[in-house]
């Protein structure tokens, strides 16, 4: 039995997948990697907390003057670490008080044209390709279990999906964005007795 070498493999150029675009220039555009230090994390984890503070209120809580947290925050901008400035919504205030996530099960990959055509939908928050039993994880936030009933429609009309399975969260107890702080030594947690 020959021993197979990518070069056996059809390439991204040949269309495999439904892919016709060759993506091997995309990470040449990619910016370069940050270097975070402690003051970093620190003036990203006041921004997380609240991102309308002032450079002279953050350089307060960090320990720097405001023209140096400008200048670090400008970096973590142009570097691609902080990616944008949100507002933070209220769902049940918006009328979307269901949070549901969806596991998608799929034939191949599942990811497909048709599939990301349901990001249109402002129900949808988040999508994932997983590994596991499903291909697709959706994070979802509708008005009620009929409109649920509704975007899992959508989904079971999509060519290919072959099941789904939605997890309906009854109560939120943490939720919030990529945090700036790393976990440098994990503590050794006694079992329950």
């Amino acid at each position: 039995m020959k021993n197979a070498s990518i070069g056996d493999y059809p390439s991204a150029e040949s269309g495999v997948c439904g892919m016709a675009k060759n993506t091997d220039d995309l990470r040449q555009g990619r910016r370069q990697q940050a270097v975070i230090d402690a003051f970093d994390r620190r003036i990203l984890a006041a921004l997380a907390a609240d991102s309308s503070q002032s450079y002279a209120r953050l350089g307060e809580a960090v320990g720097l003057s405001a023209p140096a947290v400008h200048e670090r925050v400008r970096r973590l901008k142009q570097s691609g670490a902080i990616k944008g400035v949100h507002a933070a919504l209220d769902s049940a205030a918006l009328g979307k008080p269901l949070l549901a996530f969806v596991h998608v099960e799929a034939a191949g990959w599942g990811k497909s044209e048709r599939l990301m055509q349901v990001l249109q939908f402002p129900e949808v928050e988040e999508m994932h390709s997983v590994a596991g039993d499903a291909s697709v994880l959706f994070k979802v936030r509708t008005a009620s279990p009929q409109a649920l009933e509704a975007f899992l429609s959508q989904i079971h009309a999509v060519p290919g999906v072959t099941g789904t399975r939605s997890y309906i969260a009854l109560s939120t107890y943490l939720e919030r964005p990529v945090q700036a702080g790393v976990t440098d030594s994990w503590p050794n947690m006694p079992p329950a007795e």
